[in-house]
Order: structure tokens, then C-alpha cells, then sequence
């Protein structure tokens, strides 16, 4: 199936497929993994569906490689597991490979989506596609090389994860540790917005009582309250 290119994205496989370290056999898999569903609206007859059943079926490949290699090669409990595997296969971790292979480079997107400067929004796009990729080359390879291309480029972040304990939830930490030490809930509040509507960022800052021990920033104040949570473990050195 021949298809034409309907965006300035960078749609050159062979160049791709290098950098994934997989040939494949039949292209139109990886091709499909790479289509986002805003670009179909603009392209109603490209000849390729949206990468999301693609993504779905990455999704269960990659928790089964993560957990197999965690189980295979720690001694630990599931609790301990269960959160490791959780700080490699979340939309962060996905989306930072993702960019380093620059998977964004041969995406299929609607022009809109293209522009797009929100960080949250591109973070979410990036790793769907990297799910959809482990997918792709699960139905075209099979599972050994989704296992080795996973084994390659995420799996290699967990000794980092586990030195920096980046597996443990900053906010319930920070609450503990407050708790335990100074017999205080810390609280949050809003310490700035910027940015349009579409793309703000929200400084967070976090206190107890109203001592103010950290800030931090996020693309939601969800994000900035975790960032300001960690931050505030490391002022304190708890």
C-alpha cells in the first residue's frame, strides 16, 4: 500500500527503524503506530487507521516484559515491585525515551497538534506512541524483539529510579515524614500561574504551617505540588 505523505513530518522508516534497532517486516505496522488520531480528522483518506489499538496492545507487552525482568531479578516484595514497575512504565519515563528516540520526529499529527507547546499534551502523545511502537513490533517481530528493544532503551532507568528512590510518591513521603518529625500536615498553595489557558504553569509552594520549605512547578497542580513535595524532602533531608 502506497502512501502519501500529508504533513512536513519526518516520515523516513529506514531512518527510524535504525534508530529502534528493528527491521521490519511488513512497515505498515510501524507506520500505523506513528498516526495520531488528530491527524485522520485533517487526512480522512489516509490509508491508515490511529495508533490507539496499537498502543493498547503495547501497553500489555511492556508491563509483562517490566514485570517478568523485575520478578526474574529481584528478591523483593510486591509492594516493592509494584512501585518499580509503576516508575518505569509511567507517561514520564515513556514519553523522555520516546523524545530520545525521537519518536516525535516521524509522528502523524494535525497541524494543530504539531504547534502544540503544551508540555503535558506532548508528554501524553509521546508515550502512546512509544506504547504503540512495542506494539507494532510485538504483531510484525513477535515478543522477543519487543523484549529486547524494551530490555534496551527503558529498562536500563531503573538503577537510577531505585538510587534516587524516584519510585516513592513524593507527597505522601513528605506527609510521613512532617508527621513523624514535626507532629505537622504540610499544605499547599498556588504561588503563581503562567501561561495561556491551554498551556499554564503553576508554581506550587508547600508549607508547614506557614513556613514556606519548598517550591516547585508543573504543567498541573498535581505535577507542581509532587515537584514541590520533593523538593521539600530534599531541603529537609528527610
Amino acid at each position: 500500500m502506497k502512501v502519501v505523505k500529508q504533513n512536513s513530518m519526518n516520515h523516513n522508516l529506514e531512518q527510524f527503524e535504525e534508530r529502534l534497532g528493528v527491521t521490519f517486516a511488513n512497515r505498515d505496522f510501524l507506520e500505523q503506530a506513528l498516526v495520531h488520531r488528530s491527524y485522520l480528522n485533517e487526512n480522512p483518506t489516509f490509508p491508515f487507521g490511529h495508533n490507539e489499538r496499537l498502543e493498547f496492545l503495547g501497553d500489555a507487552v511492556l508491563e509483562l516484559v517490566v514485570t517478568e525482568y523485575l520478578y526474574k531479578n529481584y528478591e523483593n516484595p510486591e509492594g516493592d515491585l509494584t512501585n518499580w514497575r509503576a516508575s518505569l512504565v509511567n507517561t514520564k519515563m515513556l514519553a523522555e525515551v520516546a523524545e530520545e528516540l525521537h519518536m516525535r520526529d516521524y509522528l502523524y499529527l494535525s497541524r494543530g497538534e504539531a504547534k502544540e507547546t503544551n508540555p503535558k499534551a506532548r508528554t501524553y502523545i509521546l508515550a502512546n506512541t512509544f506504547e504503540a511502537v512495542v506494539g507494532a513490533m510485538y504483531l510484525d517481530q513477535g515478543f522477543g524483539a519487543a523484549e529486547k528493544f524494551i530490555h534496551q532503551f527503558l529498562l536500563p532507568r531503573l538503577p537510577h529510579i531505585l538510587e534516587h528512590e524516584l519510585y516513592r510518591d513524593p507527597k505522601s513521603a513528605f506527609q510521613e515524614a512532617s508527621q513523624e518529625k514535626v507532629g505537622i500536615t504540610p499544605n499547599y498553595r498556588v504561588v503563581s500561574e503562567t501561561g495561556p489557558d491551554h498551556a499554564k504553569i503553576f508554581t506550587i509552594g508547600i508549607y508547614l504551617n506557614d513556613e514556606l520549605v519548598a517550591e516547585g512547578t508543573g504543567a498541573s497542580k498535581q505535577e507542581g505540588e509532587e515537584a514541590a513535595a520533593r523538593a521539600a524532602l530534599k531541603a529537609k533531608s528527610w
